[in-house]
């Protein structure tokens, strides 16, 4: 190639500038041998994957982290981390521009110092300020992405940034992918000891407010590092996050198929372009395929309203499988250190239209569960939900879709992880669930799986409670449901009045089944302490 380069130069150039043709191909010559040097020095550069920085958090013991880079095919590379405590060093080599190996399970604390030596180019990379904790993925959309400057009281919590250095943050930017990458395209906000100005930052950027409430509120009763790894993006469809093979086993097709969103213009402003199409596993390929080799403990979720009109009754689905396929990726490849069944928190979406039936929310509530109404269950193990219906927002400058009220989702969050992931005995993290519900000579009465704190409202335009009356047992027209006001409560009860219809057409109760049923925190059925909402549900009817 470079003799036909010169060749052609010498035959093109006019006599009269010979001379000056001699004088320039040795310049010639010592660029083009430049510019391949740097070609190859940049395939052999060491250095760590883009998620690895300064201020990191790796998962502690008893699970191994899992640290790889990039380097010279064939060389070794040696990994040695100084700190609190002694840990041997791994020698690695480079397969095809990649090294990665496992460390030994390191005790929560720090701060360590993680270093990458090459022997063949002599040179090495470090990081400093390495602590060893838990790992937390936080994914979604603009509910997720929804800043801690954004807070009711956002300054309160700003100013507390500095009082938790052990919780770390960590931002993938914004990419999409038509192939499975490799590594992040691009980093919003590397690993950082939080301060105002990072979780502050301007609407629906950085950070996240849910993401930094729940690691907030679980140092506080962990006492050891956490790392949390943002990686979100508003107005985003699962389909987005998922793999194909996940969607494929819903029915759904996978790569090609485009998902619009388009929220109402005076909500759009942060979603960029409303007429901008989603395709299937972009976000899958570009903002988590390249984290699986991250050891995590578990990932929190907040996402459904762009699924609430599409692809909406398949939700019950497609939300399950991504966090089967999830928990089987990270899995893979963390080599085992991410459990296969990774604790899976998620928040059910709060309100958004009043008076609309017709919007999706009442039904993507119910298929976040799985259509059983509560998690963890037979479907959808290892998984805990915060409740948010009762925790609406008309007044939210962003749009009443956008609640301002975080900390009580994020405190929910806390409460399921602890009793989940950590196992901690005597946290309550799940509000009263109906057991029964039986139709009596006079009114129908619910029994509850837990002791309820209820409050009866002779409001006839509330209907929290209905019943479905349909001779043929079918209830899936809004027609046949008829509101009911409750008229006792117990320890673990409620008995709502009987409807007007015959008892042969009693088929059904349901709760809470609309978009925005409640005032704030005003939900008739609480747990005793008045902490947890019960969530939506519907019931088949027991007759005597």
């Amino acid at each position: 190639m470079l003799s036909f380069c010169f060749t052609a130069l010498r035959c093109y150039a006019l006599p009269c500038f010979e001379s000056i043709g001699k004088m320039l191909i040795p310049l010639i010559f010592s660029i083009v041998l430049s510019a391949i040097s740097s070609v190859f020095s940049a395939v052999e550069v060491l250095r760590f994957s883009s998620y690895y920085g300064n201020h990191m958090v790796l998962q502690k013991a008893p699970a191994k982290a899992v640290v790889w880079g990039f380097g010279q095919t064939g060389a070794k590379v040696v990994v040695s981390l100084t700190g609190p405590h002694k840990a041997p060093k791994h020698s690695v080599p480079v397969i095809n521009g990649i090294w990665r190996t496992t460390l030994n399970p390191v005790e929560a604390g720090g701060p360590y110092i993680l270093t990458a030596s090459q022997s063949t180019t002599n040179s090495s990379i470090t990081l400093t300020d390495v602590l060893f904790g838990d790992i937390w993925l936080c994914s979604g959309q603009s509910n997720m992405a929804f800043t801690v400057g954004q807070l009711i009281n956002a300054t309160e919590e700003l100013a507390m940034a500095s009082k938790f250095p052990d919780v770390r943050i960590f931002q993938a930017a914004l990419e999409k992918s038509e192939e499975e990458l490799i590594d992040l395209a691009g980093v919003e906000v590397p690993w950082s000891r939080p301060t105002a100005e990072l979780l502050g930052g301007k609407e629906f950027s950085h950070f996240s407010a849910v993401c930094w409430l729940f690691g907030r509120y679980l140092y506080e009763t962990r006492k050891y590092p956490i790392g949390l790894v943002e990686t979100c993006w508003g107005g985003t469809p699962v389909e987005a996050w998922s793999t194909p093979r996940s969607l494929h086993k819903c029915g759904l097709k996978s790569s090609m198929t485009s998902v619009p969103y388009s929220p109402p213009p005076v909500q759009s402003y942060f979603f960029g372009n409303i007429s901008a199409k989603w395709t299937s596993s972009v976000l899958w390929n570009a903002m988590i395929h390249p984290l699986l080799n991250m050891t995590i403990t578990g990932a929190i979720w907040y996402q459904g309203e762009a699924n609430a009109n599409y692809n909406r009754d398949k939700y019950n689905c497609s939300f399950p499988a991504m966090i089967d396929d999830w928990r089987m990726a990270f899995h893979e490849g963390s080599v085992g250190q991410t459990a296969l069944d990774f604790p899976f928190g998620f928040v059910q979406l709060s309100t958004y239209r009043k008076n609309d039936q017709l919007d999706g929310f009442r039904e993507i509530r119910w298929h976040q569960t799985a259509d059983y109404g509560f998690a963890p269950n037979e479907r959808m193990k290892n998984t805990f939900m915060a409740v948010a219906i009762d925790v609406p927002d008309q007044k939210s400058p962003w749009g009443s879709i956008h609640p301002e009220y975080k900390r009580d989702v994020a405190y929910r969050l806390v409460l399921g992880a602890r009793a989940v992931a950590y196992g901690e005995k005597n946290v309550s993290f799940q509000g009263p669930f109906p057991t029964q519900a039986m139709l009596n000579q006079s009114f129908i009465s619910i029994v509850f799986n837990q002791d309820v704190n209820a409050i009866r409202n002779d409001d006839k335009d509330d209907d929290f409670f209905e019943i479905c009356c349909s001779e043929d047992k079918m209830c899936g027209s809004n027609n046949n449901w008829l509101p009911v006001p409750i008229i006792k409560h117990g320890l673990n009860y409620v008995f709502v009045s009987k409807p007007p219809c015959t008892v042969a057409s009693i088929t059904a109760v349901r709760y809470l089944w609309t978009d925005w049923p409640c005032q704030f925190k005003a939900c008739p059925i609480y747990s005793n302490n008045r902490l947890l909402p019960a969530p939506p549900f519907i019931l088949a009817i027991t007759k005597p």
